[in-house]
């Protein structure tokens, strides 16, 4: 059984957490991947934006298991957690409009 060394979490609980965190963090290194290599082909901005964005969406699995793990304290994940929020959700908009044609006037 995989024992925790931050004291937040139970045994049972940091074996299921891990589980489920190392299933994300495959899924998104894979989607990781699938995006660098379109924005190798592509070369535009908005796929490098999106691959960022999606590169960030990787480092926060990984910050989640070094918590589960006690790597990472507490205050360190919340922090990087919620800025990436914050900056993923920024990076998603800029390449929204980097897209998006400019509005017309009626």
């Amino acid at each position: 059984m995989l024992q925790p060394t931050a004291d937040w979490i139970g045994p049972g609980q940091s074996a299921v957490l891990i589980a489920v965190l190392g299933l994300a963090t495959l899924g998104t290194v894979a989607l990781f991947v699938v995006a660098a290599v379109s924005t190798r082909r592509r070369r535009s901005r908005p796929y490098v934006l999106l691959t960022v964005a999606i590169g960030l969406l990787v480092v926060r699995s990984v910050v989640g298991i070094g918590t589960v793990l006690g790597v990472v304290p507490m205050v360190v994940h919340h922090l990087t957690e919620h800025g990436f929020d914050f900056l993923i959700a920024l990076l998603v908009l800029s390449a929204i409009y980097s897209v998006a044609p400019p509005s017309v006037p009626d």
